[in-house]
């Protein structure tokens, strides 16, 4: 059911970038609308997971690699849009094609991104990448970013009825741009932490990848 979800919100998404790209009012909007059901999916399908007790390696990895395919993709757009420049989604892509690698090689040894077979070697490591509180910030610093920039576009394209003045205020237009930037920050910090714990695999033989992945999990 979570790979489901995640198969969903992939297709959503590229509903939703097409009715950006219409330039009419109502599609806009309803492109924006979608971008949260989106956004929200991404959350549905942890819970679903954890809750049917159906965390696998692959949902695990599907997951991140929907995940993948929403923010490159998003990026992109807005960039292609002339919202953002072009730095953001090549430091985004840079930064995923670098993380997904690197925990290709932990998974030879048996280490999953999250879970009890988690490739984090410290409490920080593990906080940063896997805790509830970080992913929770991410995915909500996501959130507000991705729908100030489609709302954005909503405005180029006649604005929301009743609400325009959110995207013309100061205040709220200030909170906006803050939230996209701190998504960016929060992209590369969450992604150190990858490379900092794969670091050591690099310098393994296939044999000891065999070794590695027939142990037994340790508590973390």
């Amino acid at each position: 059911m979570a790979n489901a979800i995640t198969a969903g919100r992939v297709a959503l998404l590229f509903v939703a970038i097409g009715l950006l790209y219409s330039q009419q009012r109502w599609l806009s909007l309803l492109a924006w609308l979608v971008l949260f059901v989106v956004f929200l999916g991404d959350a549905v399908d942890g819970i679903v997971a954890r809750r049917r007790g159906q965390s696998t390696v692959f949902g695990a990895v599907f997951d991140i690699a929907g995940d993948r395919v929403v923010e490159n993709a998003l990026w992109i757009v807005f960039a292609d849009l002339g919202l953002i420049g072009v730095w953001a989604p090549l430091l985004v892509m840079t930064r995923g094609f670098l993380v997904d690698g690197l925990r290709s090689v932990a998974l030879q040894a048996g280490r999953t991104p999250f879970g009890e077979r988690t490739m984090a070697r410290t409490r920080l490591t593990r906080f940063l990448t896997a805790s509830r509180a970080m992913r929770a910030l991410y995915g909500v610093a996501k959130l507000v970013a991705f729908l100030f920039l489609g709302g954005l576009i909503v405005e180029q394209s006649g604005g929301f009825p009743g609400a325009s003045w959110l995207f013309h205020w100061p205040v709220s237009l200030a909170l906006g741009w803050a939230s996209v930037y701190a998504t960016l920050a929060l992209t590369v910090v969450r992604g150190l932490p990858v490379i900092v714990d794969a670091w050591p695999y690099l310098g393994w033989s296939a044999e000891d990848f065999q070794r590695a992945s027939a142990e037994e999990p340790t508590a973390g």
